[in-house]
């Protein structure tokens, strides 16, 4: 069978084709800015990010000599980013080992990056970044802030887990393709730059530190600090904690009620090992 096409109808489809091209390019651009960030958190002080255009994110990989990690590191076969606001070697993690297999891109501070490729991660994946800076990658900013806290293992000779000195330790500000915006600030105490930051960023979360030493009242403070100028921050999560905290360790209830003495009514999500939750600007 011949099919007869005139010279109009060509030229009809040679401009449809470009635009249904469009049209699906524009369908994906409208999901990632629409879609949901989906959060899970996977044992200790490491969280799984997915944003809404599929990118992984990962904090604080931590998952040999984890007994609280939900899943192992085999089963890391995905990651995009990997964030390690110190030198600390339960903050480092399996970085190494994930970034070399997966070719994830490793934001850390500039002396801990240094670290991370003399230990054999091409330095291209290395965001050496430093308190004051970001790192901009496929419509995801990862702002890097400040930290109240120590970085690296002490040690006077050179200790494969972790380095003597990593540098400043550091915070992260993460905004998704879609605006929504998470502050992770690693193990940093309270301190009044979370004011300023959270002026200028407006977080809608923030994954709080709940050290098994914390104090509440420190903990409160810094929840406190980060709702300066910041209605947004309507999520809060835990980190550095143990599934079954032994005795005497920081809970939930009593960040609750240290919260409740200062008047914040922002929920806190207990999270559960690997459910995700999705939230969404």
């Amino acid at each position: 069978m011949r099919i007869s096409i005139s010279t109009n109808q060509l030229l009809k489809i040679l401009v449809a084709i470009p635009l249904i091209g469009l049209a699906a390019l524009s369908g994906a651009v409208a999901r990632a800015q629409s879609g949901p960030v989906k959060v899970e958190w996977l044992g200790w002080s490491f969280y799984r990010f997915t944003s809404p255009a599929g990118k992984v994110v990962l904090t604080n990989p931590f998952i040999t000599g984890n007994a609280d990690a939900a899943v192992k590191l085999d089963e890391i076969t995905r990651a995009d980013l990997i964030l390690v606001p110190n030198g600390h070697g339960d903050e480092i993690g399996d970085t190494i080992a994930i970034a070399k297999a997966t070719g994830a891109k490793v934001v850390s501070p500039f002396e801990l990056g240094t670290w991370f490729i003399g230990r054999g991660i091409p330095e291209a994946q290395v965001m050496r970044r430093n308190p004051g800076t970001r790192f901009a990658w496929e419509g995801i900013t990862v702002r890097v802030v400040g930290s109240v806290h120590g970085s690296g293992s002490g040690r006077d000779v050179a200790f494969e887990r972790a380095p003597i000195y990593g540098g400043a330790a550091a915070g992260f500000i993460i905004t998704f393709e879609n605006g929504y915006t998470v502050y992770f600030p690693g193990s940093s105490a309270a301190t009044q730059d979370m004011a300023l930051w959270a002026d200028a960023y407006k977080p809608d979360a923030m994954i709080f530190l709940m050290h098994t030493n914390g104090e509440p009242r420190d903990v409160g403070m810094a929840i406190r600090l980060v709702t300066t100028n910041n209605p947004n921050l309507k999520t809060l999560m835990p980190q550095h904690h143990r599934v079954k905290p032994p005795a005497g360790a920081l809970t939930v209830a009593e960040v609750r009620s240290a919260l409740d003495s200062m008047g914040i009514r922002i929920p806190i999500i207990d999270p559960a090992r690997k459910r995700v939750y999705e939230f969404s600007k």
